[in-house]
């Protein structure tokens, strides 16, 4: 049974760790925290868990306050996992010391906040105690979709020479709705020395799908991807919108370098363009300030294969869900009937999958809607994972390769694009 601890959590994700319970989890949980609106809306959260109606929780929060929560926690040793979501500045030499103390840490991304982070994410990476990332992308039903069909040769063939071969963009929205209800943000979420500027936040998720696509052609686990170029830019968020986010009656004095004319220009937004395994990756993230009404975030990858295009997208167009889709470069229809025969060959793993027709080439994968609880459903999967690991004793060194390697990019995107300021 293990005893989970909550260092400072800042971020939602933390307790959506906690969104099932866990067979092998102890329902009493250490939270190791100022007290705050964060840790107050982190409490709310588990609290909303055990409250409702289908499939409560029965967390009980144990929250001990200390000048030093770290050191407080290390001391106190109330359990073996912790769990690290908030502030990312400081967080690889947090992790690195957890791991020195023989606590196991599961932490959410991005751990690198500056270039000179990477030494202590390759101290914590090496051997037991295990640190691993919280990402849940690998976890995603449809993303696994995009994995398999990639890896058939006579639907996808090989990925495009010329570059890019993979193309990912990803938008996000400052306000959202998080378990049904408004998220509120913290102000220093808007302080990328705090939480990490837009070269170093989400294409640590981007990155990290992009190796998870090609490492069935050639790459190494370890196989650092080449930075080939890499830009930044600012969203502005004025007042209005900033107080509605964070609860804030005004822009905190901190924030005083990215401010101009009265609003803040959060330098949130990056392109990366990198090389692995011989294809070439184009990764965009960008966060506007509200998602238009019935909207939400939205993500489109494309697989650019010689056989055919995977394209996997959400957004207004397809209902807020992931959509699927092939696009033959065929004319005989060979490409689309060996998607079929795939399709039929996974039923047992996935049953109910069918082929639609979305255009003269183009193959629409429809997944049924009750086979994937959604986004917010797989950070219990990712702890399960962790939990699974630890518990057998069974840590794939190719992960900790392949982390280490994501990282050595974005430190290298992080040196070369200085947060634009107005």
């Amino acid at each position: 049974m293990h005893t989970l601890l909550f260092l400072d959590p800042g971020h939602f994700h933390a307790a959506l760790a906690l969104r099932s319970r866990h067979p092998e989890v102890s329902d009493e949980i250490v939270v190791h925290a100022p007290d705050g609106p964060e840790r107050r809306d982190f409490l709310a959260l588990i609290e909303r868990f055990n409250a409702r109606a289908e499939r409560p929780t029965r967390w009980r929060p144990a929250v001990l306050t200390s000048a030093d929560p770290l050191s407080h926690l290390v001391d106190q040793r109330r359990g073996d996992v912790v769990v690290l979501a908030g502030k990312n500045g400081g967080k690889a030499r947090a992790i690195r010391r957890l791991h020195e103390a023989g606590f196991h840490v599961l932490a959410d991304k991005p751990w690198l906040v500056e270039p000179a982070d990477l030494e202590p994410i390759r101290q914590s990476l090496a051997g037991w105690p295990l640190a691993m990332e919280m990402l849940t992308g690998r976890h995603d039903l449809a993303a696994r979709l995009v994995k398999r069909l990639i890896d058939l040769p006579d639907v996808f063939g090989e990925f495009e020479a010329d570059a890019p071969g993979i193309e990912l963009d990803s938008v996000h929205h400052l306000e959202k709705l998080v378990d049904g209800a408004p998220l509120r943000r913290p102000w220093w979420f808007f302080d990328v020395r705090v939480q990490g500027s837009g070269a170093v936040d989400i294409p640590t998720h981007l990155v990290d799908q992009t190796q998870w696509l090609v490492d069935t052609v050639g790459s190494s686990p370890g196989e650092a991807p080449r930075l080939i170029a890499a830009r930044a830019w600012t969203t502005r968020v004025p007042l209005g919108p900033f107080c509605r986010i964070t609860g804030e009656p005004a822009f905190p004095p901190g924030l005083g370098p990215f401010m101009d004319g009265g609003a803040l220009e959060y330098p949130c937004n990056a392109e990366l363009t990198f090389r692995i395994a011989g294809v070439t990756a184009r990764a965009s993230a960008r966060w506007e300030l509200s998602a238009p009404s019935g909207g939400g975030d939205t993500y489109r990858a494309v697989a650019h294969g010689t056989r055919a295009d995977v394209v996997l997208e959400q957004g207004p167009h397809t209902g807020g869900r992931r959509q699927l889709a092939v696009e033959p470069r065929d004319a005989d229809g060979a490409v689309a009937r060996r998607l079929g025969d795939a399709l039929a060959a996974w039923h047992d793993d996935v049953p109910g999958l069918r082929l639609d027709a979305g255009g003269p080439r183009r193959h629409v994968v429809r997944i049924p809607p009750d086979v994937d609880a959604g986004h917010e459903s797989h950070f219990a999967l990712v702890l399960d994972a962790f939990l699974d690991a630890i518990d057998q004793r069974q840590w794939p060194a190719t992960l900790s390769e392949r982390t280490l390697a994501k990282y050595t990019l974005l430190a290298a995107a992080a040196d070369a694009i200085r947060a634009p300021r107005p």
